[in-house]
């Protein structure tokens, strides 16, 4: 067992009355007005018994439970959110976006399918979610790169008059 020298002593001397009574005041002093308390959290700001205030708070909690549970059984699974958006939604490139746009004059049989508005919420990415911006970002410039390259090697306007692609009475810097 322990050894009783060795335990804490333990001051016992008693406090005079004079002492206790003015530390007492002391403290009430330097007690903070409900006000600040509500501002603070501590004390509910409502006119209810302590007892109601307790039941109403745990109403509250349960009610928040339950909105999220509700929420949680309706969102879609993953697969599903992923099948909603089309390769389509993803921005599209100026060439795809010209064969878009030039597919309504094709017959219906041959017609490619209007893109489907983006709204994906999960991208179909095998990356961590920590890097999957990143990813999104460099396939971004990748694309800005690639454009930049092509429009860069692109032929002048002179030259398709040459080859007789263009006519030389056409405008170049129409849209």
């Amino acid at each position: 067992m322990a050894d009783q020298s060795q335990a804490p002593k333990v001051d016992s001397t008693p406090i005079s009355p004079l002492e206790r009574r003015d530390s007492l005041e002391k403290h009430l002093q330097h007690r903070p007005d409900p006000q600040d308390l509500k501002n603070r959290n501590i004390l509910l700001d409502t006119n209810a018994a302590p007892a109601l205030q307790s039941a109403a708070l745990e109403l509250e909690r349960q009610r928040t439970t339950d909105s999220l549970k509700k929420g949680l059984e309706r969102r879609p699974e993953r697969d599903e959110l992923i099948e909603r958006t089309s390769p389509l939604s993803l921005p599209l490139s100026p060439i795809q976006f010209l064969l878009f746009r030039a597919s309504a004059f094709l017959p219906q049989s041959t017609k490619l399918t209007a893109p489907v508005p983006p709204g994906n919420i999960l991208p179909d990415s095998t990356a961590a979610p920590a890097i999957q911006g990143q990813q999104r970002e460099l396939l971004k410039h990748m694309r800005a790169d690639s454009l930049e390259q092509k429009i860069s090697n692109r032929p002048k306007p002179e030259d398709l008059v040459r080859e007789g692609i263009l006519k030389e009475d056409e405008d170049t810097t129409k849209e």
